[in-house]
C-alpha cells in the first residue's frame, strides 16, 4: 500500500459484504482506489452507500464461481487483492455443504488462477476464520497451533483456501497474508448470534431462545477495531520480505452466549426476558460444527505494537446498540 493520495488500486472480493464493505470505505478514506468485485448473494450495494459516488470506487457485479476472463483484467490491473468474498454462515454446513465448496473453495481458486496468469507478483489479503483450528486444545489459541482440524465444513473450506493461497504464493511468486478473524460484529452485520437475538426479542419480547446451553464461550471483535487490524497488518506486511504470514485477529478475552443474551435483554430494554437454552447438540453447542470454546491467542498482533480498542463485552455492547 502506498501513500494517502496515491492512484493505487486495491482489489476487494466481497466488498459488499460485512467486513469488505468497511474494509472498501476505509481504503477510500485513505486514498486509495478500490475495486469492489461481490455477486450480491449476501453482500449488498446499500453497505457501500457512502462511497457510491467516489470515483476512486469501481463496482463489478461478478460471481468468482465463474468468471474468468473480467476478472483476470481486473486483477492485472491491481497489485493487492483483498480476499473477502465467502459464504459466512457456519451452519449452512450442516444442511447444504456445497455452498462452501462452491462459495468459498471454487471461488478462491477462480481468483488465484487469475492471480496466476497475470506473471507479475501479487500480494493477497484473505480473511480466514478461527474455525480452522477446530476444538482446539490449547486455549488461548495460536497461529503455530496444530494438527488444524475443522470440525465444520465452514472451517474445513477455509483451510482449503488458505492452502491454496500459500501454495499459489510459492509457485507462482506471489506474496500472501492469511488473516484468522474471531467473531466479528458491528454496524452492517445480518447474521450471528445478536442479530439472532435481536430478531427473537422482537418476535416475543417475553422469552428469548439461547441454542446450545448457553455456555459456549468465544472472543468477539467490533468491526471498527477488525479493519484498523487489517490495515496495520497488511502495511506492515507489504514492508517486511515473507513470502507467507498468518495473524490472529480477535479480542484478547472471551464472553458466553448467556451474558450476549444478556447484554441484548439490557440494551433492548427488557433485561426481565426469559431465557430458554435449547440444550443444542453434542454436549451443547448451538449447531453441528459450532466450536464450543474459542479463544485466538493473538500476542503476535499485540507484538506489532497495535492493539484492539474494545474487548469482548464491549464490543457485543456496541454491536448491540448499532444493530438494534
Amino acid at each position: 500500500m502506498k501513500n494517502k493520495g496515491s492512484s493505487c488500486s486495491c482489489l476487494v472480493s466481497g466488498g459488499a459484504g460485512f467486513i469488505g464493505s468497511h474494509l472498501t470505505e476505509r481504503l477510500l478514506n485513505e486514498g486509495y482506489g478500490v475495486k469492489v468485485v461481490d455477486n450480491f448473494s449476501s453482500g449488498r450495494r446499500e453497505n457501500l452507500h457512502n462511497d457510491l459516488n467516489n470515483a476512486s470506487l469501481a463496482i463489478f457485479d461478478m460471481d468468482l464461481k465463474r468468471e474468468s476472463t473480467r476478472l483476470n483484467r481486473l486483477v492485472q490491473q491491481c497489485e493487492l487483492t483483498f480476499h473477502f468474498a465467502a459464504n459466512p454462515e457456519v451452519r449452512v454446513g450442516e444442511t447444504e455443504p456445497r455452498v462452501h465448496f462452491e462459495e468459498n473453495v471454487v471461488a478462491t481458486f477462480n481468483l488465484l488462477e487469475a492471480v496466476r496468469k497475470t506473471k507479475s507478483p501479487k500480494t493477497i489479503v484473505f480473511a480466514s476464520t478461527s474455525t480452522v483450528y477446530g476444538e482446539a486444545s490449547k486455549i488461548p489459541t495460536p497461529e503455530d497451533y496444530a494438527p488444524l482440524i475443522p470440525i465444520s465444513t465452514y472451517g474445513a473450506s477455509k483451510l482449503a483456501c488458505e492452502a491454496l493461497i500459500t501454495s499459489y504464493a510459492h509457485t507462482f511468486n506471489h506474496r500472501a497474508l492469511l488473516l484468522r478473524f474471531a467473531n466479528i460484529i458491528g454496524k452492517g452485520s445480518d447474521h450471528g448470534v445478536i442479530v439472532d437475538f435481536i430478531k427473537k426479542v422482537r418476535a416475543n419480547p417475553k422469552q428469548l431462545e439461547i441454542l446450545g446451553d448457553g455456555t459456549q464461550t468465544k472472543s468477539y471483535m467490533h468491526i471498527n477495531d477488525c479493519v484498523n487490524a487489517i490495515t496495520h497488518l497488511t502495511k506492515r506486511f507489504l514492508n517486511g520480505a515473507q513470502k507467507v504470514d498468518i495473524y490472529n485477529v480477535g479480542s484478547a478475552d472471551t464472553i458466553t452466549v448467556k451474558d450476549i443474551a444478556r447484554i441484548v435483554a439490557s440494551v433492548t430494554h427488557h433485561p426481565e426476558i426469559a431465557f430458554k437454552c435449547t440444550g443444542g447438540v453434542d454436549g451443547g453447542r448451538g449447531w453441528k460444527g459450532d466450536v464450543k470454546t474459542m479463544q485466538l491467542s493473538i500476542d503476535k498482533l499485540l507484538g506489532t505494537g497495535w492493539k484492539p480498542r474494545y474487548n469482548s463485552k464491549q464490543a457485543v455492547q456496541l454491536a448491540t446498540r448499532q444493530l438494534q
